[in-house]
This record gives C-alpha cells, sequence and structure tokens, in this order.
C-alpha cells in the first residue's frame, strides 16, 4: 500500500559538501512513496587551466602643482596605453579603473602645523589578456614604458559553461554512487528521483604566481604561471530506495 511521507519516513542525509545553508528540497506534497527517502548532497569538481587574465596597471606621479601633476601623469599614462596597444591589446579589454589627485603633506618635527608640499596624481587602467602567456612580456613593456603601479593578475576561465556543465554531470553521478551504498547497506535498491535542487557552484582561484625567468645572457622577464582552476557544483537530491 502507498503511503503519504510522513514524520516517522526515515531520512538518510550524506555528508554535506557545502555549507550547511544548502538544504535538499522538500518532496512535493502529494507523491506517494512505496519505500524509504533518501536525501543526499553530492559535489562534482573538475579542473581547467585558466585562459583569462587580469590585471590593474597605473602610473604614480608627483609635481609641486596640481596642474603639472596631472599633466606629467596623462603624458606617462599616454605611454602606457601606447604599449597596451602594440602589445595586441583591444580597446574593449582597456578600461579606467582609477583616477586620483590629493595632497602630500609636509609637517614640522613636532608633527604640526602641516603644509602642502605637492601634488600626488594617479591613473589606473584594468586590462584583460587573453593570451596568458605573453602577460608577463606585456607587463614589463607596461614598466619600461612608466608604469610604477601593478596588480594582479587574477586568472580565470573565460567561457566556464562546459566545465560546470561537466561537473554537473559529475555532482549526479557522485549522489546516485552515494544512494547506492546506502541501499545496499539497507538491503534495497536505488528507485525514481524525486526531486533535484543546484545548492550553488564554486571557483577556488589557482595561487597567483610571479616568478623572474632567466633568458641567458638577456635580462629577467615576468613570467606568469596559470596552474589550474577548480570549478564545482553541489546538488542536492531526493531517491526513493525500495
Amino acid at each position: 500500500m502507498r503511503n503519504l511521507i510522513l514524520g516517522a519516513t526515515l531520512a538518510l542525509c550524506a555528508l554535506p559538501l557545502v555549507p550547511a545553508t544548502a538544504q535538499p528540497q522538500a518532496v512535493p506534497a502529494g507523491i506517494l512513496l512505496d519505500g524509504t527517502r533518501l536525501d543526499v548532497v553530492a559535489t562534482g569538481e573538475v579542473s581547467r587551466v585558466p585562459d583569462i587574465a587580469r590585471i590593474t596597471a597605473g602610473v604614480v606621479t608627483v609635481a609641486p602643482t596640481a596642474t603639472a601633476a596631472l599633466a606629467q601623469n596623462a603624458t606617462q599614462m599616454a605611454s602606457v596605453r601606447a604599449a597596451l596597444k602594440r602589445a595586441g591589446i583591444a580597446d574593449r579589454d582597456i578600461q579606467t579603473s582609477s583616477i586620483n589627485l590629493y595632497p602630500d603633506y609636509r609637517q614640522d618635527a613636532q608633527g604640526n602645523n602641516p603644509q602642502i608640499v605637492g601634488y600626488r596624481a594617479s591613473n589606473e587602467v584594468s586590462v584583460k589578456f587573453r593570451d596568458i602567456a605573453a602577460t608577463g612580456r606585456i607587463l614589463d613593456a607596461l614598466v619600461a614604458q612608466g608604469a610604477n603601479q601593478i596588480n594582479g593578475p587574477m586568472l580565470s576561465i573565460d567561457k566556464p559553461e562546459a566545465a560546470l556543465d561537466e561537473a554537473r554531470t559529475q555532482a549526479l553521478a557522485n549522489a546516485r554512487a552515494r544512494a547506492e551504498l546506502y541501499a545496499r547497506a539497507l538491503g534495497k535498491r536505488v528507485g525514481r528521483i524525486l526531486s533535484i535542487s543546484e545548492a550553488g557552484a564554486n571557483y577556488a582561484p589557482p595561487v597567483i604566481m610571479m616568478r623572474q625567468a632567466a633568458r641567458g645572457n638577456a635580462a629577467d622577464s615576468t613570467s606568469v604561471d596559470p596552474g589550474e582552476q577548480s570549478v564545482a557544483i553541489s546538488l542536492s537530491v531526493s531517491f526513493e530506495l525500495e
């Protein structure tokens, strides 16, 4: 005889691989069970080599007047932008991220009477590199052209959809394998899937490494190691054990 899901129905849950806030969906009211409901949370994870690098590069200049600081900064920044264009970076991959101008102060020996002694101007652009292998070489070129403020790189997967779908397939397979384990322990078999809920995606960025690589007698150059990036999907799946 079919029974409605009651409080006495046994719910077995695998150890969660995601935060406790990710809860399996409740079985919709009205679904009838012949056996036992089993709720499983499982994760699928795949790795990819990042193919996008992002940095911020800029120029900081100091001059006695605000006008001079901005003018020097503009001239130096124009050289930096020209170096990016020569490196083949498209306009859509260069975006101004900040422009700042503020006074420099000097205080007397007692730390009092602060006076403006000059002005500091800064200009930063965010740059996307679609050829990670060229990142180090371009960074060196930027410094040679006057860039004196560089942050990054941050590496990522440009189009993660295929990797996410592979992680979803793996997560579902892991959930079924875990359900099979419970079923064998109870002397049952895995029946239909009652519900599936995607608990969320997780991107684990690789450790960013910038190093100096020697080229014979030539000057050392900056090198970027992309490593690997993990993409994970967690699913909450409810099975019927018969």
